[in-house]
Parts: C-alpha cells; sequence; structure tokens
C-alpha cells in the first residue's frame, strides 16, 4: 500500500513530494560504517562516488571538529541539497550544518560554491563558525561583507566554498560586468548556489533589481509638491484603492491642483507635472514612516517586507525616494546614471546548479517550480514538535483586540513563561511597548531601528519573565533556547498580533517556538479591522463577536484564511507579470555578456576593427593597438547598453498605455525592446568606428560607481495610475 500511496505521489508531483527514500538508504548505509570510521585517527577525504561514505566522514568530522554530531535528518537535509532540491527543515533542526555538508560535498566533487545568505551577519557567523569542519575536509572556505576590500573579496571568492550575502555577490557580478581588464574579474564562473532562507531570496526578494550607477548628480527633491499633497483630503481630493496599492486623484482633486500648480495635469505630451504630482500623493497616502520607512541617521532607510529589518542599501526608484524625502523635509539623495543592473531572480538563474533550505518551502513551492525548475523536499523533524498552535482569537475592532493581546501577555507574564509577541511593523511594535510599559511591564523591543543588537535581543527571549516585542525579523536564522524552569512553564510562548499576507510569515513566527522538541504554544490574534482584511476582503461583512468579544463564528475564521489566499495571489501575479517584462532583459543581457567576454578575453575587436579600417590600423603603434582596439569597443558595448537600460525603464512606463488601444502591453514593450536591441548592436558598430578613426577616441567612463538596490515599486507605474483613471472616467 506504501509503494502505492508512494507512486501516486509522485505522478501527481504535489508540494513536498520528493521521495526520501533513497536518501534513508544513504544515510542507513553510512550507519553501517560509523564505527569503522570513528576508529581513524585521521579522516580520509572521501569518494564523492559513494555518498555512504561522505556523509559517515562528515559527521564524524562534524563532531571532532564542532562537538555536533549531525542527526539522520540532517544527513537527509544534506543528501536533498546535494540533490539540487530545496529542503524544508523545521526551525531548530540544524539547516547550518547540513548546508555546511552539503557545500562540503559539491566542493570535493570539484564544483565551486557560494552559500546565499539574506544579511552579513549570517555570512560571516556560519563561515567562522564551520571553519574547522571544512578543514578537517580539506574543504577551504571564505566570506564577504559589504566592508570587504576588493583584495578581501578576490581571496574569498578563490575558495571552495564562498559565504556572502545575495546582494553582495550581487553587486560583484555588477562591478565585474564593467571591467575592463580579464585580470580585474573577481568573481569566478557560477556553479553551485546553495542559498539559506531559500523562501525570502527566490521568493520575497526576486523581484529586487540590484543597481550599480555612475556619474553621480545630487538629485531633487520637490518640496513644493510635498506641502501641497498634504492640503488634499482624502475621498474629496484623492481615493486610494480598496488593497492600499494605489491612490488617483479625484476629478475635484485634479482641478484643484491644477488650479494651484496653473497647469493643465492630463496633458500626454507634456506628462512631468502629473507623474511628480502622483509620486508626491503617493509618498503622503500609502507610505507610512516606521511602517515603511524608517528615518535614521538624516536619511530615509526602507524596511524590507518580508524581513522587518532595514534594506541595507536599498531605495525606490529615484523619483519616489525623492518624493519621500521631500515628504521628510530632507536633502535629495544622490542620483546617477544605471549602467547596469541584475534582479535577484537573474542572479539565482546564472548558476548550473541551485539548491536551498528554509523552515517554509511547501508554501511557496509552486513559485519555486515555475521560476526555478525546483522541487521541495520535506524533511521530517528529528524529534516531534509538541508546540501547541491555538486557533486565531478574533476581535470586532482592532482596539478590542489590543486590549485583548495585553491582557493576555500580563496573565501569562505573571506565570513566569517567556513571551515573544510578532508584530507587523515598527510603529506597532513600539506602540505594544508602550502599552505594557503603562501596565509597568519591561517588554524589549525588537525593530528594524535597534537591529544591530538582534542576536543579544533574541538569546535572551526564552529566558523565564522575558517579554519581546519583535516585528518581523524576529531573529531569523538564530535559535531562541529555552532558559531554567522554562520547559516546566510550558515553553516559549509565541503571539502574532494579526496575520501577516503571508502565511510563511506566520509559520516562521510559529516556528521560534517548539525547537527541536521543546513545548512552546502559540496563538495569533486578529481583529476585522486588521488591514489584511479591509484590504483583501472589502466587500465581505464580519459575523459578530459572542458575548465576551471574541467572534466565533467560523466565518470569521474564513474571512481571515480568505484575505490572506487573495493577498498571496496578488503576490505572485505582481511576481509573474514582472518575470514578463524581465526575461527579455536577461536573455538580452546574456548576449551582451557573450559578445563583451569575447572581446574582454580575446582579440575579437582587433580584428573587427582591423578588417574595417586596415589603413588605420596599420598607422597605430603595434604595441598598443591590440588593447586601444579592445578599450574602443568595450566602452561603446557599455554605454550603449546603459542608454538600452533608459529606454527600456521609459519604454515600460509609458507602455500600459497601449492597453487603450486594445494591445498587449507585455507583447508590445516585447516587440519594441527587441527592434532596439537590433539597433543597440548597429549603433555599438557605429560608435566603435567613430571612435577608432578619431585622432583621440573619447574613452571616459564614470568617475564615481555604487551600487544599491530598487525596491520594487508597490504601485505600479505612474502611467499605470493614470490608465486606471482615464479607464475610470470612461465608464462614468
Amino acid at each position: 500500500m506504501a509503494s502505492i500511496t508512494g507512486f501516486v505521489r509522485n505522478l501527481l508531483d504535489r508540494p513536498g513530494g520528493t521521495p526520501l527514500t533513497p536518501y534513508q538508504k544513504v544515510v542507513k548505509a553510512a550507519h553501517a560504517r560509523a564505527d569503522r570510521i570513528g576508529k581513524l585517527d585521521e579522516l580520509p577525504r572521501p569518494d564523492m562516488s559513494d555518498l555512504a561514505e561522505f556523509c559517515a566522514v562528515a559527521r564524524e568530522a562534524a563532531d571532532r571538529t564542532l562537538g555536533l554530531r549531525p542527526y539522520d535528518v540532517q544527513l537527509l537535509g544534506t543528501l536533498a541539497l546535494l540533490d539540487g532540491k530545496v529542503a524544508e527543515m523545521a526551525t531548530g533542526e540544524g539547516k547550518t550544518l547540513s548546508g555546511a555538508m552539503a557545500a562540503a560535498g559539491y566542493a570535493l566533487q570539484g564544483r565551486r560554491v557560494h552559500v546565499m545568505s539574506v544579511n552579513d551577519y549570517l555570512a560571516r557567523r556560519d563561515a567562522e563558525w564551520m571553519a574547522p569542519f571544512y578543514a578537517a575536509l580539506g574543504v577551504t572556505v571564505g566570506w564577504i561583507d559589504q566592508n570587504s576590500t576588493p583584495e578581501e573579496r578576490r581571496d574569498a571568492y578563490a575558495k571552495d566554498v564562498t559565504y556572502g550575502p545575495v546582494s553582495e555577490i550581487g553587486f560583484d557580478v555588477l562591478r565585474d560586468r564593467m571591467r575592463t581588464s580579464a585580470d580585474e574579474i573577481i568573481v569566478p564562473e557560477p556553479e553551485v548556489a546553495l542559498i539559506d532562507e531559500a523562501d525570502s531570496v527566490l521568493v520575497d526578494e526576486a523581484r529586487v533589481p540590484l543597481v550599480m550607477a555612475g556619474a553621480a548628480d545630487a538629485g531633487n527633491a520637490v518640496p513644493e509638491l510635498a506641502a501641497l499633497v498634504r492640503q488634499l483630503i482624502r475621498g474629496y481630493h484623492y481615493e486610494i484603492d480598496e488593497q492600499a496599492r494605489n491612490v488617483y486623484l479625484t476629478p475635484k482633486g485634479a482641478e484643484t491642483v491644477e488650479n494651484l500648480l496653473g497647469v493643465e495635469l492630463y496633458d500626454e505630451h507634456e506628462p512631468g507635472t502629473l507623474i511628480e504630482v502622483n509620486l508626491a500623493l503617493h509618498a503622503h497616502a500609502l507610505l507610512t514612516r516606521d511602517v515603511d520607512y524608517i528615518v535614521r541617521d538624516g536619511k530615509v532607510q526602507l524596511i524590507n517586507p518580508s524581513r522587518g529589518r532595514v534594506a541595507v542599501l536599498q531605495r525606490w526608484p529615484a523619483g519616489l525616494q525623492a518624493a519621500v524625502e521631500a515628504k521628510e523635509a530632507l536633502p535629495p539623495s544622490e542620483k546617477g546614471e544605471i549602467l547596469d543592473s541584475i534582479t535577484v531572480q537573474g542572479l539565482i538563474r546564472r548558476y548550473p546548479r541551485v539548491c536551498g533550505m528554509t523552515g517554509t518551502a511547501v508554501a511557496v513551492s509552486e513559485q519555486l517550480g515555475e521560476f526555478y525548475g525546483l522541487k521541495v523536499a520535506v524533511i521530517p523533524s528529528n524529534r516531534p514538535c509538541v508546540r501547541k498552535d491555538e486557533p486565531d482569537r478574533i476581535y470586532p475592532t482592532v482596539p478590542d483586540k489590543d486590549a485583548a493581546l495585553v491582557e493576555e501577555i500580563q496573565a501569562v507574564h505573571e506565570t513566569g513563561r517567556p513571551i515573544l509577541i510578532g508584530t507587523l511593523d515598527v510603529a506597532e511594535s513600539e506602540n505594544l511597548a508602550m502599552l505594557l510599559q503603562r501596565r509597568n511591564l519591561e517588554p524589549v523591543v525588537l525593530n528594524a531601528k535597534n537591529d544591530a543588537e538582534e542576536a543579544a535581543i533574541i538569546a535572551r527571549a526564552g529566558e523565564r519573565g522575558a517579554i519581546t516585542v519583535s516585528t518581523q525579523m524576529a531573529g531569523r536564522g538564530t535559535d531562541i533556547r529555552l532558559g531554567d524552569g522554562v520547559a516546566e512553564l510550558g515553553g516559549l510562548y509565541v503571539i502574532g498580533s494579526g496575520r501577516h499576507s503571508s502565511s510563511r510569515l506566520d509559520d516562521q513566527l510559529r516556528g521560534r517556538a517548539g525547537r527541536q522538541g521543546d513545548p512552546g504554544g502559540s496563538v495569533f490574534f486578529v481583529s476585522m479591522g486588521d488591514d489584511l482584511i479591509t484590504q483583501y476582503t472589502p466587500d465581505e461583512r464580519p459575523p459578530a463577536a459572542d458575548a465576551d468579544g471574541i467572534v466565533r463564528h467560523r466565518r470569521g475564521a474564513y474571512l481571515v484564511g480568505h484575505a490572506q489566499r487573495v493577498a498571496e495571489g496578488v503576490n505572485l501575479q505582481i511576481h509573474r507579470n514582472t518575470w514578463r517584462y524581465t526575461r527579455l532583459l536577461e536573455q538580452q543581457r546574456e548576449l551582451i555578456l557573450e559578445w563583451r567576454d569575447k572581446v574582454l578575453h580575446g582579440d575579437a575587436a582587433a580584428k573587427a576593427l582591423k578588417e574595417a579600417d586596415p589603413e588605420r590600423w596599420e598607422s597605430m603603434p603595434e604595441d598598443t593597438r591590440e588593447e586601444t582596439a579592445r578599450q574602443i569597443v568595450l566602452h561603446a558595448i557599455d554605454r550603449c547598453w546603459t542608454e538600452h537600460l533608459a529606454f527600456l525603464t521609459d519604454l515600460r512606463e509609458g507602455i500600459h498605455l497601449r492597453a487603450l488601444g486594445r494591445m498587449s502591453p507585455v507583447d508590445e514593450y516585447q516587440r519594441e525592446a527587441v527592434a532596439e536591441y537590433k539597433r543597440l548592436l548597429a549603433e555599438v558598430e557605429r560608435r566603435s568606428l567613430e571612435s577608432f578613426e578619431a585622432p583621440e577616441p573619447d574613452l571616459k567612463r564614470p568617475q564615481a560607481t555604487w551600487t544599491y538596490l530598487v525596491q520594487d515599486n508597490p504601485f505600479g507605474t505612474e502611467w499605470d495610475r493614470i490608465l486606471k483613471r482615464v479607464k475610470g472616467g470612461s465608464r462614468t
């Protein structure tokens, strides 16, 4: 019967359907070799054609060097990673060691491995922690972070295994794409990407473009427009859509703005003022301080919506960034010309082999398969999870929920049981902490404003009497260990102050409790007035509460789950639409890079220019003419590519108006992008010849270059909003 069930599961290819039986056989065979390996004074270099021998040696190496003897489930996770899968392993199950064993296994196959983490801290911690284990197997390891020098980066990439934040590896790739000498290239050819917190990197941040820019200027903010939109009244001058993703002027609002500015807003030939007004309005109405961003050290710092941490080096597209800075009365940050960019998804897809690990992979198995061709292997826990997950406590309004939440925290705290409260944003975490302080409670707050103290705060969160109020950052990647006597009190008690727009974030929060068979508990407090409910089920009528103020009618739980499913569907559709636009760009980038590599590493430029103008070639100094030809063609390629990126950005801004003519914006975008790329190739040739024939070719490059991430505009393009208004107007 079991074999039939397995056959059907594989046939349907359901989430988590990767069979573990082949891995379990290898682990069993490794057990049979444990005694022999354990008696050896010096561990042999394992032969990777014998995975059971590798597992036995790796287990012994970890035991001797780290004092950690891998559980069978950790070996299963390692084998899943070596098989190119995403391993779902619960919190506290030892993903770091499983990842290190898999990375060592790939290295022993002669394949270079990049272990990508979500931040600098985890990259350095894991590389240094696992270093003795790697050394025992004869594998070299290094790490990079945002402060690494070029020499340190070159040294780290020369190792068998390199740990680094995904953003830093992406920035190094971008820098290498602008090198003018083959000797300056730092990042080796991609071979294996092993991704920690794979759901966060591969799904949540897949759309984030990493950018290299140059030729900086001071930037320009629009304080006058920031002051103007503050005078506008919601519901009269402007409306916000049901999901709070778009804001648009009403006819009365447009008339008011036109009168104040003395312009005609909806002139498609001069859309600049309308775009600036829309940006100022979006900054005012849709972006909230201490929710979407914080102001620290005189700068706007974005908050990563899936992690709750400050998104280091991240910014919105230039116009929206300037609008928020104007809103906060801050000087505008510098702007520059984008020289090149790559999305996180495009970066990962460069690697021939991709694998990863996370505690929540099944929920995004569809995206992992659709965008990366990856399957999920669900690894069982070493010990059964005994955490008690209570059903949601649902209240009619937010104040009702908040009052009940504070009462619950106070009651549980009196027993001495440690509590971790997960909030949805910085503002909520600070407001809840204030309410608790009024009750003479002493919570510790962990959010984007004090993220540097994260490890220390999380280390104490399981101690008796601890109250930790945190955003969804909640120490992901760090275990919360229980203090003395806490297990007898029921373990860590996790409370969610509301449901996230992604069920994975809820599961991650719950996973803070109940590690390795520890006792623990979790519950979510939800209200019918939470943003999730009002944005994604706006037309639903919530059920009434019982006499004690709690909504127990089953329709209440249904609405919460339905709203979350709608939110996840919206985000998946945004991902799909973004990829439809960027996929062609990634293909064109690959072709350009292939061409550029031939110029950089060979004599393609010399041959082409010599053939084009033999007389000019012969007149040049023989010892420098080949290098001069190379630099001329590289400069032409890079300049034309930069201009191509700018063209595609402008094209995408306006392409949605084609829908008014019943044309497909995506099809039109791709048609024009292909035609422009063909013109780019001809332009590279023209400029190369022009520079080649000039007495002194102008090969100047931007003086200053810097890297940053662009927060994908959550509201769509400005023309999206114009189109929405035009369509709305045509219906009335």
